[in-house]
């Protein structure tokens, strides 16, 4: 296949990952288009950008999510491309469509994989195939509640109910027992329907305290398959991600191979393209079973990049271009040890509930081994549209011992105000013995976290002068000015913005 060179690419999200996106193409030499929100407009991905267009409202239904919004934009910019980032289009088949018949390049996979993978049963029944273990319980969804007790006792308590097209945590109970399960199925259902449009859930056995851990795939479209390690990811709060690390503390050479040859298994059978991500749940005695696999960019990406030293980004864009990929599977190796500690707008104290407001002082931490993956930025207003989710603070170092202290220090400088975060949480964990002792699986936050034991952020002297430097600042200059004198001092091109 001829590669096709992409000169222009619309980034069909918002926030840190657009402009993390934006970045790679820049140095690949591809312009990129922006699209925001009424409350994103002043967003840095935005002034960074070298097109800008509005898509006039906030809800994510009336914006991110409005395929006809999104493609018009790209014709009208004349972009060949589009990348859908993650979260919002970005696992979206119709959206894959769309783009395509408008003779656009969708930096993705095919929506013939999407399909097969986007339904869990489905999924499940294509593991199946391609010999990849899953746990015991239902291929198709449940029909009702009398085959719900069948499969309930035949894999036996605890179970777990999920949505068939579910994420997030959405449309899924944990059932411990058996009077509990009728209600449990109701409510999986209701909340499934309202999130994805479908009641239709399924059972699978509830495994107690496992580890997750997820493979990295990178598929062209010549046949070429390999994976890039893995990432941990088990310190989770209502399954959401908050710490991840590459390569796992507690996974042998062994066990690593065949969880790897398992995910380039699932990306074979399910006809797969690009940078994909296959997750396991392992147990105690380090056997692994099939999660799901995600069809996009995650949002832990950044680890595996500094550990394997390979772009994930510029690898989706010239898979999408036809290239080959560059590296045999021989040929990929780590080096060192990254760790990610997401920055979400949430109170730690109070249950990670979400956090609104106005970011007043904003200073990330530098220095090296650290990167760090930002969408905001001082005066920042932080609402409720959207995922808390403001940046991501990644460590690297030559070991994981070095990772850690240097997480640690990264975080004790590190200055948010204005809204609750989850820094003082990410200091908790890389400090706290089952962290930094390698041993630990999702129930650490159940089993250790307990907000009277936060750390404090120790650089208080350098928080209280910024803090001070953004109130004083306040008495002079409104919010909106704040943002936009931010901006100017960026290297901001807006070359073109249509109302």
């Amino acid at each position: 296949m001829r590669p096709k060179r992409i000169k222009k690419l619309l980034i069909a999200n918002r926030g840190e990952i657009a402009l993390r996106i934006h970045r790679s193409a820049s140095e690949m030499g591809i312009e990129t288009v922006a699209v925001f929100s009424d409350i994103d407009r002043c967003a840095p991905y935005v002034f960074n950008s070298n097109e800008a267009y509005p898509l006039h409202g906030n809800l994510s239904r009336d914006t991110y999510l409005d395929i006809q919004k999104i493609i018009a934009v790209a014709k009208k910019s004349h972009c060949d491309a589009i990348h859908p980032g993650y979260g919002f289009l970005s696992e979206n088949p119709d959206f894959v469509d769309a783009v395509i018949s408008e003779g656009l390049t969708f930096i993705g996979p095919p929506s013939s994989a999407m399909k097969k993978l986007g339904s869990k049963t489905a999924a499940r029944e294509l593991m199946q195939k391609a010999k990849v273990p899953i746990l015991p319980g239902t291929i198709a969804p449940v029909k009702d509640y009398s085959q719900a007790i069948n499969v309930a006792q035949q894999i036996e308590y605890p179970v777990l109910i999920k949505a068939v097209h579910g994420g997030g945590g959405k449309g899924m109970r944990k059932v411990e027992r058996e009077d509990e399960l009728e209600q449990s199925l109701r409510q999986a259902q209701s909340e499934s329907l309202k999130a994805f449009g479908s009641a239709d859930v399924f059972i699978e056995k509830y495994l107690l305290s496992p580890r997750h851990i997820e493979i990295q795939i990178l598929a062209d479209m010549h046949g070429n398959v390999i994976f890039l390690g893995e990432r941990e990811c088990s310190i989770q709060r209502r399954h959401q991600k908050l710490v991840e690390e590459c390569p796992s503390s507690d996974l042998s050479e062994p066990l690593r191979q065949a969880m790897g040859k398992a995910a380039v298994n699932a990306a074979r059978e399910s006809g797969y393209v690009s940078a994909g991500t296959v997750e396991f749940l392992v147990d105690s005695k380090s056997a692994f079973y099939f999660l799901e696999m995600n069809t996009r960019l995650q949002v832990e990406h950044p680890v595996t990049e500094l550990v394997y030293g390979i772009d994930l980004v510029k690898a989706q864009i010239k898979i999408a271009q036809g290239e080959p990929l560059p590296y045999l599977q021989e040929t990929v190796s780590p080096r060192g040890h990254a760790i990610e500690c997401r920055i979400c707008a949430e109170d730690p104290d109070d249950n990670f509930f979400p956090s609104t407001g106005t970011i007043e002082e904003y200073a990330p931490s530098e220095g090296y081994g650290i990167r760090h993956d930002s969408g905001v930025m001082t005066g920042t207003t932080v609402a409720h549209f959207y995922d808390p989710l403001l940046a991501k603070l990644i460590a690297w170092g030559a070991d994981r011992n070095e990772a850690i202290k240097r997480m640690d220090r990264a975080l004790s400088e590190y200055v948010l105000s204005g809204v609750a975060t989850t820094i003082p949480f990410c200091r908790f964990v890389v400090s706290h013995p089952s962290f930094v002792g390698g041993k630990y699986d999702n129930q650490f936050v159940e089993k250790y976290y307990h907000p009277n034991e936060v750390t404090p952020n120790s650089n208080t002297e350098l928080a209280a002068s910024l803090i001070a430097a953004a109130v004083h600042r306040s008495t002079s200059e409104s919010s909106n000015d704040r943002k936009e004198q931010a901006a100017n001092q960026g290297r901001w091109k807006y070359n073109r913005i249509e109302e």
